[in-house]
């Protein structure tokens, strides 16, 4: 198997035998959950984390990345390639907590152009923070909203010549969430990279709250005994993908999708992995 598919395989496991299981009000479903998880990769070296134990969307995190870059809140781009965030659409066609928007406009401060120019005048800054959470009327009751961040910070940092990036996510959805955002902020630490002229480096996940939904276990139970031959990815990524994305150029996608598709064999679809609102 890959790093990844062994690393989440075993998170997975460890969820399903030590989990705590309890009733989640908002959704009604009961959950498995693990507290404080954290997993590691390093792209350079064991290949890009990419789940092959069964099929999963990878067009839709390359596009929401792209889209995040870009820093619209409005989703006409978004969903020339992905309707996963539908539900979440006002009636003005926008998303009032967008990520991208988040990081670059909503709180008066280009926080992802100003974290480029930090690490290009002082690659060895510890200050490369970039906030999704607005602690002004996310949650505790506050502003109603469709979406409230899941991933709401990270922090990035060049040591060795290669760039680091630690995503802290608040709660995630393991059979869909985790991997999707795995990919996602791995091709924004290799983006980041390429655009501050060094190697990609480590990638670090930190979940506070970790679940699988009871409507998930089947299909938990079915991953955990999955494996495969497949060898660790490294796929050969488009040049410029951070101004081209600024751009919105509409071949991008494509062309990152391009370089993960002769890699990317994975296996069959697991039933019964519905998105629990």
């Amino acid at each position: 198997m890959t790093t990844f598919d062994a690393i989440y395989q075993n998170l997975i496991k460890k969820i399903v035998e030590e989990g705590m299981e309890e009733l989640n009000k908002r959704t009604g479903h009961k959950t498995k959950t693990l507290v404080g998880l954290t997993f590691q990769i390093d792209l350079e070296k064991e290949g890009f984390p990419i789940l092959t134990l069964r099929k999963n969307p990878i067009k839709s995190p390359i596009a929401e990345q792209i889209w995040f870059i870009t820093g619209e809140r409005n989703t006409e781009f978004l969903r020339k390639y992905t309707k996963m965030w539908d539900e979440f659409i006002e009636e003005d066609g926008t998303i009032t907590s967008a990520y991208g928007y988040r990081w670059r406009h909503h709180f008066v401060r280009d926080q992802l152009g100003k974290l480029i120019e930090l690490l290009q005048n002082d690659p060895s800054s510890r200050h490369g923070v970039v906030v999704t959470w607005d602690p002004k009327d996310d949650g505790y009751g506050g502003t109603p909203k469709k979406n409230i961040p899941c991933p709401f910070t990270f922090t990035v940092n060049i040591v060795g010549e290669r760039l680091h990036l630690h995503n802290i996510i608040r709660s995630n959805d393991m059979m869909l969430g985790c991997p999707f955002d795995t990919f996602g902020f791995s091709l924004l630490l290799c983006t980041l990279a390429q655009k501050l002229g060094v190697k990609p480096g480590i990638y670090t996940h930190t979940i506070s709250n970790a679940h699988i939904y009871d409507t998930h276990y089947a299909g938990a139970e079915e991953l955990i005994k999955r494996t495969n031959t497949h060898e660790n990815i490294f796929p050969v990524l488009p040049l410029n993908i951070y101004d081209r994305a600024e751009k919105k150029d509409d071949t991008l996608v494509d062309e990152i999708y391009q370089s993960f598709a002769p890699f990317f064999k994975p296996g069959e679809s697991i039933s019964g992995l519905d998105i629990i609102k």
